[in-house]
Parts: structure tokens; C-alpha cells; sequence
């Protein structure tokens, strides 16, 4: 799960669209609101202070709410509704937790901009062992593919796996996790993990089929996602694999790696002006490309903060496929 540029992990809450955006509550007459404090940091520090207290009692029903009714009868019936579930408050109480870490927040700031000018922002977030991604709790994983806790399949793919954290919720249900990764530090920190880290290039062709293969935000971060869905497709274990697809909704591509102009050579161009309609869009692209979807949801695609914020989140849409051979 590759990042782009921006604040700290490629994740910024102002891409909330105005119907998911929570309603800003004004300062009450004659409350401080800390707009006189003349420190920046202490300012961002104040200000995500007074942020984290309306979040603390914040169920975030917004993060995964979807107008069913305008889908189709049949999509209505695949779609699976979560909320912020047990899983995503320990994620958001961790990420509370190092925010907290002043001094911590001030080597990151420090050292990102100088880090900046020799390797990635992916890898910047692996050689300082921060900005971790949490996309579904196991109970979620769970529902979505609809397996029982004791469920054991041979074989894992997670493509741009990043630093692991999100492979580490799928892993234990498989007996052989492989990842795929384009930064040299996150790749070092995954073979520390245990994974069995294939190149990227080579990963469809060495003949291993999975039960599962996971492509979790890395269609938008992607020079060929058209050939990378291919790719999944005749990957899959014949009848039974599947592979989870989650994709960041408003679809903004930025190729992060081995491209000048950050765009992709394959272009999505994917319509529609809310999450109901582009997920319909993409839905007909992964028909197009030989699935079927089984189900999909909406989840909030969270990564640790900073000291202007605790947490960053994008909305994301997940979609389990199966090949259209494969479906009865």
C-alpha cells in the first residue's frame, strides 16, 4: 500500500467530500480558540489537542455510510455494511498514542523534508517506522470474505504490501504469505517479518497460484492497473481464489514510482461524482477484466498522524472478485 506525497503519509482528511465531512462545531461566544497563540507549533499542537476531544466520543458513522438506493436491486444485495468496529478503536488509540509523543513528532518533522530530497515518501515512512495504514479490522477481513476464524488457505499475495502492518491481519489465515513491495526499505522490513517478498515484475509468472490475492490503494498508485488486474486474474487459484481489491474514493492516480510525471501509462477514467457512482464505474472496469464481485463495502483508509493531526483518512471502497470462469 504505496503512499504519495503530503503530509506525512499521503493520507489527508481535507479530501472528504462535503456529504461525508462531520459539521464544524464554532467556538462558543467568548471561548478561546487558540487562533492567538502566536507559536505555529504550539498552535498545531493546541489545535489537534481540541480535535482529538471531538473525536474522542466520535463513532465516525460518516466514514462508512453509502446510499444504497442508488444502486441496482442486485449490487444492493453484495453490499456488506461495517462501522467503527473494536479493531479500529485500538488503531486510533495507538495512533493517539504516539501523536502524543511531542519530541518523537519533532524528529519526524525534522527529518522528513531532508529525507525527501534521497528516497521516497513510502521509504521515508519505512526508515523512520512511522505512518502505518489500517484499512479493515480482522472481524472485518473476516465478513468480507466471508471465512471463519479457523480458516487456514495455502497460499497469500499482498501487492505493495508497504511496512506489513495490514499483511499481518491477513497472514495468519493462510499458511504461505508473499508480498510484493517497490521500496527497498519496506521490502528489508517485511523480510524481517517472515514474509516471502517476490519481485515485483516476476510475481505473476512463477507459476504460484493463490487463495488470495490482496491489492489494497495500489490501482491508483500503478502505471498499468488494466495488466495488473490481468495479472490477478490468472494468478488466482482455479475455482476457489479470489482476490480484494480496495481503491480510494475520489480516484486520484499518482504513480509514485518510475514515473516524471506521476500519471499512469494505462488511464482509468472513471466517472461519476460520488462514491455510489465510481464504484459502479469500477465495478464494469472489473467486469471488463474478467471478474465477478462477490461483495464490497466502504471503509475509512486510516494512517498515523502527526502533530497537526492524530490520524489521516481517505474513504476507501473494497471489492472481493472472483474470476467470472470461477462463478455458478
Amino acid at each position: 500500500m504505496s503512499t504519495s506525497d503530503g503530509v506525512g503519509c499521503g493520507l489527508d482528511n481535507v479530501n472528504l467530500t462535503e456529504e461525508d465531512r462531520p459539521a464544524q462545531v464554532p467556538a462558543e461566544p467568548g471561548m478561546w480558540s487558540g487562533q492567538l497563540i502566536r507559536s505555529p507549533l504550539a498552535r498545531a499542537v493546541y489545535n489537534r489537542l481540541k480535535e482529538d476531544e471531538r473525536n474522542k466520543n466520535d463513532r465516525h458513522v460518516y466514514w462508512y455510510r453509502v446510499v444504497t438506493s442508488r444502486f441496482s436491486p442486485d449490487l444492493q444485495s453484495k453490499f456488506i455494511q461495517f462501522d467503527q468496529d473494536e479493531g479500529t478503536d485500538e488503531f486510533l488509540d495507538n495512533c493517539l498514542e504516539k501523536s502524543n509523543q511531542v519530541f518523537t513528532q519533532l524528529f519526524y518533522s525534522v527529518a522528513r523534508p531532508i529525507l525527501n530530497f534521497f528516497i521516497s515518501q513510502t521509504s521515508i515512512n519505512g526508515f523512520l517506522y512511522r505512518g502505518s495504514m489500517f484499512v479493515f479490522s480482522k472481524a472485518q477481513f473476516e465478513k468480507l470474505l466471508q471465512l471463519s476464524p479457523y480458516y487456514k488457505g495455502e497460499n497469500l499475495l499482498d501487492l505493495g504490501a508497504g511496512d506489513g502492518r495490514v499483511t499481518k491481519q491477513m497472514s495468519g489465515y493462510f499458511y504461505t504469505t508473499y508480498a510484493t513491495e517497490m521500496s527497498g526499505v519496506m521490502v528489508r522490513r517485511l523480510t524481517a517479518e517472515g514474509f516471502k517478498v517476490l519481485e515485483v515484475e516476476e510475481w505473476s509468472s512463477n507459476g504460484i497460484k493463490y487463495d488470495l490475492i490482496s491489492c489494497l490503494n495500489l490501482i491508483d498508485r500503478c502505471d498499468k492497473p488494466l495488466t495488473l488486474l490481468a495479472d490477478i486474474r490468472k494468478s488466482l487459484k482455479p475455482g476457489t481464489g479470489r482476490a480484494l481489491v480496495a481503491v480510494v474514493i475520489p480516484f486520484k492516480p499518482y504513480v509514485e514510482f518510475g514515473s516524471k510525471t506521476h500519471q499512469p501509462t494505462e488511464y482509468l477514467h472513471i466517472k461519476g461524482s460520488n462514491f455510489e457512482e465510481q464504484v459502479e464505474h469500477f465495478i464494469s472496469i472489473f467486469k471488463q477484466s474478467g471478474f465477478e464481485v462477490e461483495n464490497f463495502t466502504r471503509l475509512p483508509y486510516l494512517c498515523e498522524g502527526d502533530l497537526r493531526h492524530t490520524f489521516y483518512m481517505l474513504t476507501d471502497a473494497l471489492f472481493v472478485l472472483r474470476s467470472s470462469g470461477d462463478v455458478s
